[in-house]
């Protein structure tokens, strides 16, 4: 087995492993609907809604990934808006509920950070974040899931490398590292830079700053993203003369780890630009201007935020170490599968790849349980068919009202559209198969806006 073969079945293995089963999402479900009812307990939060995001929402997060909460506050249609110290009392009063509730670990107030996050570990020991009115948390979610729906490889990438970070301790805002919303931006600039491109610059997408656009009538607001996003996804994956690229996920992510293996002194001059799809030279960027930070990752929905803007000098040394130690490895030429595990995952982790690499019986390539999938109209895994990505649609998320939305059942994050169990079961053309393969449901025409059709 040579180095490249060795490395993809390695990746494939640690895939299977860090994977969420079905009870991981069953648990983060039944965890949302427990936090529902706290705050529904809090007279002053009555009327708000618990509202998932981060990557549980964008589908990017593994078996041990945190769960991000927004309660978003009552405001009739419009979008609400609250002052950090009103979010900061609303914050304590949930720690208040939280500690009568009991159950709940660690616990921890986290004040002084842009965005105010009441932290804990809840049942079923998951992680949890929760802040207030994070509605454009909300939307870069969704729009990190259009974007696994236009190459699967961005999904699968996203979740190594931030197994690869957590395994050189590079994926800790708190202590000056990346965080991982960052390196899911790293991936996307990697797919937008390589040769061919995978991913458009994301002003192809969406061509404005996406949370100054989240302003008046929430339906409004989040539909005319939404319409924006798929047209020109649409666009993008009806074009049958885009150049498509057909790298191997070891390909990919070697050429990702040496890719940034000078981002010390690189970070200096140029700035990474998801917005564009380009290095960016900070002297000539006005909107970067002055430079305060070490490394500059901009955020592509809320320009010109810095993404990134955590990163300390000392500590951008340490992550440049180790994506060259991280690259000779993989380009030794006597490689071992266990040293590859050891460099890759934790050691946690890396228990877990033996004893799942012939065990796939949970396990389905989009990450999805197979009862979720169920729910879903989706074509043949993205990850399986990149040629073919050209003539795949993306449709707009399922839309609830949102005043119902405490009351209303969780369903699977994002659904692509309203598909209900009734009607797949009249549904003549559908054919459910085992969980690692396809469901094939009738081919739906490509989803447009009202003005396009």
């Amino acid at each position: 087995m040579n180095g490249y073969s060795l490395l993809e079945h390695t990746l494939q293995n640690i895939l299977h492993s860090i994977n969420p089963l079905e009870e991981d999402w069953s648990k983060r479900f039944q965890l949302i609907h427990e936090l529902r009812a706290v705050v529904e307990s809090i007279e002053i939060l009555r009327g708000a809604t618990v509202e998932p995001f981060g990557s549980f929402v964008s589908n990017l997060f593994t078996r041990w990934g945190d769960l991000d909460i927004s309660i978003e506050l009552p405001n009739g249609s419009h979008i609400s808006a609250a002052g950090k110290k009103y979010k900061l009392s609303l914050l304590r009063d949930v720690l208040k509920a939280l500690k009568a509730e009991g159950g709940c670990r660690k616990l921890q107030f986290i004040t002084n950070a842009r965005v105010p996050i009441l932290k804990f570990q809840g049942n079923y020991n998951i992680s949890c974040d929760i802040s207030i009115n994070n509605l454009s948390g909300q939307m870069k979610s969704k729009i990190l899931y259009w974007i696994n729906m236009i190459d699967g490889r961005f999904r699968d990438m996203v979740l190594l490398v931030k197994e690869w970070a957590k395994a050189h301790n590079i994926n800790d805002s708190k202590t000056g590292t990346l965080n991982s919303y960052s390196l899911s931006l790293l991936v996307v600039f990697h797919f937008q830079t390589c040769v061919p491109a995978i991913l458009p610059p994301l002003k192809e997408i969406y061509p404005g700053s996406m949370v100054d656009d989240l302003t008046g009538v929430r339906a409004s607001a989040e539909k005319f993203i939404e319409e924006t996003c798929a047209m020109n996804i649409n666009r993008l994956m009806s074009n049958k003369s885009r150049a498509i690229n057909r790298s191997s996920l070891s390909e990919l992510f070697i050429s990702f780890i040496a890719k940034f293996c000078d981002i010390s002194s690189r970070a200096s001059a140029q700035g990474i630009s998801p917005f564009t799809g380009q290095w960016e030279d900070i002297e000539s960027n006005m909107r970067w201007l002055p430079k305060t930070y070490t490394i500059f990752v901009e955020d592509p929905f809320e320009q010109p935020l810095n993404s990134a803007r955590g990163v300390s000098t000392k500590q951008l040394t340490r992550i440049e170490e180790a994506f060259r130690s991280t690259h000779f490895m993989l380009c030794s030429s006597n490689q071992k599968e266990n040293e590859i595990i050891s460099t890759l995952v934790k050691p946690h982790v890396s228990k877990f790849v033996a004893r799942t690499s012939g065990n796939q019986n949970n396990y389905t390539r989009n990450g999805l349980p197979p009862q979720l999938k169920a729910q879903r109209v989706i074509k043949p895994p993205l990850q399986a068919h990149h040629q073919r990505q050209a003539q795949r649609a993306i449709h707009p998320p399922l839309r609830a009202q949102h005043q119902s939305q405490a009351q209303r059942p969780i369903n699977p994050p994002l659904q692509a559209h309203q598909l209900q169990d009734k009607r797949m079961n009249r549904n003549q053309n559908s054919t459910v198969q085992g969980p690692t393969q396809a469901i094939r449901v009738q081919t739906q025409t490509v989803w447009r806006p009202k003005s396009d059709r």
